[in-house]
């Protein structure tokens, strides 16, 4: 495989294409909008209607259990009063969210392809080659 898993976590956590490793995953003129394709390499980022739902449960998760739940338990603990309690969790449920909008986006191509890096054109084999391992 030319794109190792390796390589393929650290263009995640880094917002890169996971084939090229450039960033190239959101425009550049538009902050909260992804690339359909790399410009770079033509990968295919936008997958299918849906695709990025698992994004949106990545960020509500890290979001929950960092951020929220903290606040929660030092509440409970009556570290924190209700009022302050009550604005540090509405300030990180509205501000966290939007935060991560482009990590979450791009740990979930990671996740696809660090599971299916075969998927990866980088990683294809071309029918030519399958023919001259045959012969």
């Amino acid at each position: 495989m030319n794109v190792t898993k390796g390589q393929i976590i650290s263009r995640g956590f880094a917002n890169c294409c996971p084939n090229c490793g450039n960033k190239t995953l959101f425009r550049a003129d538009k902050v909260f909008e992804l690339n359909k394709s790399c410009p770079s390499c033509g990968l295919k980022i936008e997958k299918d209607e849906g695709f990025f739902l698992g994004a949106m449960s990545l960020n509500y998760g890290v979001t929950c259990a960092c951020f929220l739940a903290p606040i929660a338990l030092l509440w409970y603990n009556k570290i924190l009063g209700d009022t302050m309690a009550a604005i540090l969790g509405l300030a990180a449920a509205l501000i966290v969210p939007v935060a991560l909008y482009r990590s979450s986006r791009s740990w979930q191509l990671m996740l696809y392809y660090f599971f299916l890096p075969q998927h990866l054109p980088a990683n294809r084999r071309t029918l030519a080659s399958d023919e001259d391992e045959n012969v």
